[in-house]
């Protein structure tokens, strides 16, 4: 299995043996050794990973990568973070997942009507099984607990990811932004409940519901 390293906290370093990745494309800033790429279509696996990337609108092209030696990896100086999955789920915007272990099942995840108004289409990517994954962020990204007697809301601007036991749900009512006297706001916000981890960012994507 390949191995992730962080150097610095915007490179993401992959050591390979003959393993492969799949990573977002042109992501790739150098290798050494013997390395294969090969260009992939859709984020997500099978038929209903490319349809529903094509009803959001998204455009996420990804690379498969195979050989021996290193291969570093970055995009436009975003900050990596790197999750250890044993079995369970990722739940990340496409636009945050850099790289994966080629092992791990990926596909895509209804998020409810409301999504859309969040900007950041109907369906997020999931990362499933046993391995690494390396998302960013814009800022370093910060990991926030949830529990069963403590439960999130977060501003969509900033989600990044999640995983665990949680459901994810949406929310109206008084928004961040507003609430702190700064006009627009979020039209909604994501709350969070059961036992698992929340990504954030400190840097806000814009987002169509945020100027509602």
């Amino acid at each position: 299995m390949a191995t992730f390293r962080l150097q610095g906290s915007r490179v993401l370093a992959v050591d390979m043996t003959g393993d492969s990745v799949k990573a977002k494309n042109g992501s790739m800033v150098a290798y050494d050794g013997r390395m294969a790429f090969k260009k992939m279509t859709g984020s997500g696996e099978g038929i209903r990973g490319m349809v529903t990337r094509r009803l959001t609108g998204e455009e996420m092209t990804v690379m498969e990568v195979k050989g021996q030696g290193t291969c570093w990896f970055a995009d436009r100086a975003s900050e990596i973070s790197v999750v250890n999955l044993r079995g369970d789920k990722l739940f990340v915007e496409s636009s945050n997942l850099l790289c994966t272990d080629a092992g791990l099942r990926t596909g895509t995840s209804f998020t409810g009507v409301r999504g859309a108004s969040q900007g950041n289409g109907l369906f997020t990517t999931t990362v499933e099984g046993h391995g690494q994954a390396a998302i960013m962020s814009e800022g370093p990204a910060v990991v926030l607990r949830v529990s069963r007697d403590h439960p999130l809301t977060v501003d969509p601007g900033a989600y990044v990811a999640h995983q665990g036991n949680v459901r994810q749900s949406f929310q109206s009512g008084v928004t961040f932004r507003t609430f702190m006297g700064e006009g627009g706001g979020e039209a909604f916000q994501i709350r969070f409940e059961g036992d698992g981890l929340v990504y954030v960012q400190p840097s806000e994507r814009n987002t169509i519901a945020g100027d509602v």
